[in-house]
């Protein structure tokens, strides 16, 4: 019997058991609506950069190449939400695996898990993009379309989901989760990744 049955049991008279295990049943559903219905809404957020890095962008380069770079923001999450799809998360979040990267989910095979499922990818996803998207503004005018699109799905692809798998997975070399870490055994702890780790634990 679950500790909310059990809890709630004694206090419902004589029909007690089955009339707890369905108000706790009902609440275990709410419950995990509202954690989905909040995940989505700050991956909604975090996209929500891609519009304020366009803008820095258009404003960043000559009028005759807002164009140009306005279409690579938006390849920018195009490209970037391939290539997390196909390696990026299992990279990131592939779990159980070693303390440096991780290997399992590739284009999301075997998923939904126990500890994850479609809005904690996009949530992810959302946070990979904005990493690649926050250096657009800065090479703007000065890389080859071509160029910018295979750094970008290279940075989505791999280099943001081995640095985010070392802080944010439970398997991470310096991860706070990770009890046997190898970093002063304390592991590091920041605003997003605790924001991560408390919305996969939920």
């Amino acid at each position: 019997m679950s500790t909310c049955s059990a809890d709630l049991a004694p206090l419902l008279g004589a029909n007690g058991t089955q009339a707890a295990a369905l108000i706790c049943s009902q609440f275990a559903a709410t419950t995990s609506a509202v954690d989905t219905t909040y995940l989505l809404f700050s991956a909604y957020l975090v996209f929500a950069m891609q519009l304020g890095f366009a803008m820095l962008c258009a404003g960043s380069v000559r009028a005759k190449n807002t164009m140009n770079i306005m279409l690579t923001n938006v390849l920018d999450a195009a490209a970037g939400g391939l290539f997390y799809y196909l390696f990026g998360y299992a990279f990131a979040f592939g779990v159980p695996s070693n303390s440096f990267i991780g290997h399992r989910f590739f284009a999301l095979r075997s998923f939904p898990s126990a500890d994850a499922d479609y809005s904690f990818f996009l949530y992810q996803w959302a946070f990979a993009i904005a990493a690649a998207g926050i250096t657009s503004g800065s090479i703007a005018e000065r890389t080859q379309f071509v160029a910018y699109l295979i750094y970008s799905s290279f940075l989505t692809g791999f280099v943001y989901p081995v640095v985010s798998h070392w802080v944010w997975s439970a398997d991470g070399w310096a991860s706070a989760s990770n009890l046997g870490n190898l970093l002063f055994h304390s592991g590091v702890i920041d605003f997003a990744g605790m924001i991560q780790l408390l919305s996969a634990s939920l």
